[in-house]
């Protein structure tokens, strides 16, 4: 069974999320267990304080390093050797092939950062920062939901048919190929007519072309020349 904990001064976030759909079933079938930590538990002082204003000045207030670690070593006691990822927009831009990497790390630490950033010295027990793209949200709580979907969907047995992520977007190195379904004729838009003559050859020779089509429009940076 893979093992998740997420540490984050959001939890209520993460119930509907990790509660619905393939998330869920995932559960019920013992092949992923989720932990919500509350970063505000390890807080210090009477207050729970877990942010501070930066040495050297600066708008905002960034997270204390105590807590962090703190939270982080709770975690870990119910695993034996954790990955621990830190969603961060300065991070290394997640993909795919990250995803499926992770897929098959069996305990996983997300850590959800929040208001200005950081202590730096959090990175010592950090394995790896992962970012969502070029831009900047409130907190990691949005980008952690997208990690935990992407990864546990690919873990053996979620899916029910394993080739379903075989076929998607970013699985070959190009987008996912257009798919119909019935009605054959719908507003005047019909289903190609290759895909519906049964020749699986052709179907396949098809689909790859539309494939590389979409990725030419949509991501031309992903096709190599």
């Amino acid at each position: 069974m893979n093992k998740i904990s997420i540490i984050t001064l959001f939890p209520d976030m993460f119930e509907p999320v990790l509660n619905t759909s393939m998330l869920l079933k995932a559960q019920k079938h013992n092949l992923v267990e989720f932990s919500i930590i509350n970063l505000r538990d390890f807080g210090i002082g009477k207050r729970k304080t877990v942010d501070d204003t930066p040495y050297g000045g600066g708008a905002g207030m960034i997270l204390k390093p105590e807590p962090i670690f703190m939270a982080v070593e709770h975690a870990g006691k119910k695993m034996l050797q954790p990955k621990v990822l830190l969603m961060s927009p300065r991070g290394k831009p997640f993909n795919q092939l990250l995803a499926k990497e992770m897929s098959s790390v069996k305990e996983l630490i997300i850590l959800c950062g929040h208001y200005e950033g950081f202590d730096e010295r959090i990175m010592s027990i950090v394995d790896a920062e992962i970012s969502m793209g070029d831009f900047v949200l409130t907190g990691g709580e949005i980008p952690a939901m997208a990690v935990v979907d992407s990864v546990v969907r690919l873990i053996p047995g979620v899916l029910g048919d394993d080739q379903s992520n075989k076929d998607e977007s970013f699985a070959q190195g190009l987008l996912e190929y257009p798919q119909y379904t019935r009605p054959e004729n719908f507003n005047g838009m019909e289903v190609p007519e290759i895909l519906k003559g049964g020749n699986h050859a052709e179907i396949h020779k098809w689909r790859r072309g539309q494939a590389i089509k979409k990725t030419q429009l949509n991501r031309p940076d992903l096709i190599e020349f």
